[in-house]
């Protein structure tokens, strides 16, 4: 099996200012998700971008194992989903399997891509999603419950809970990407992480929770 990382990122953010490049726990946000990547098991690293700065500063990290693609301005707009970089991709390059990482998510480990990709590799599930354990009980905006009975309200040790996507990392091979155009094919694996790893740096105040995160 020839196993990959593909990491988009894109030059344009509007929430924060060349958001992928931005500083946390003094690195380049995009530096922890390519050095977790890089000291994995993985065979090989791919950053996707439409930054000239973006591929100088990814390059200037001088880890192993990576490789800075071009993304197409397609795949690069305001507009693009994530899903059109990805499928860009794996119809240009040859692989089994790929772990697609967002950047946004720099708590991601070396630990969790291995273990996940292990995970994934052992299952007979289409892809595998990294994600948190909870146990909330939701409602819906019309007042109805959605995962649970009132009336039969469960105790939390009698309860798995569910699932939620933390956005971190996502298993797929790249014949079921390009069968089904999107990221992950049902019914999936789960690769649960800490509470934590659900904060992901979309605004500006999330780099001063993350960095506090990264103390712990």
């Amino acid at each position: 099996m020839y196993n990959v990382a593909f990491i988009p990122v894109r030059a344009g953010s509007k929430s924060i200012n060349n958001k992928n490049i931005a500083l946390i726990n003094n690195k380049p946000l995009i530096y922890w998700t390519v050095s977790a990547a890089c000291n994995s098991d993985l065979d090989r690293v791919y950053v996707s971008t439409d930054s000239s700065e973006i591929k100088k500063v990814v390059e200037d990290f001088g880890l192993c194992n990576v490789e800075v693609i071009a993304r197409s301005p397609e795949s690069a707009s305001d507009k693009a989903t994530s899903e059109t970089a990805l499928i860009e991709f794996c119809e240009k390059y040859k692989f089994d399997n790929v772990v697609f990482l967002q950047a946004t998510s720099p708590l991601t480990t070396k630990n969790d891509i291995n273990g996940a990709l292990q995970k994934f590799l052992a299952s007979d599930k289409k892809s595998l999603i990294s994600a948190i354990n909870r146990h909330q009980f939701i409602w819906d905006t019309n007042g109805m419950p959605q995962n649970y009975n009132p009336q039969q309200r469960p105790r939390r040790q009698d309860w798995d809970g569910y699932y939620i996507e933390n956005g971190a990392f996502y298993i797929s091979s790249r014949d079921e990407i390009l069968q089904s155009g999107c990221r992950i094919t049902p019914p999936v694996e789960f690769w649960e992480m800490s509470q934590n790893s659900l904060f992901e740096i979309d605004e500006p105040e999330d780099i001063k929770i993350v960095e506090k995160l990264f103390e712990l």
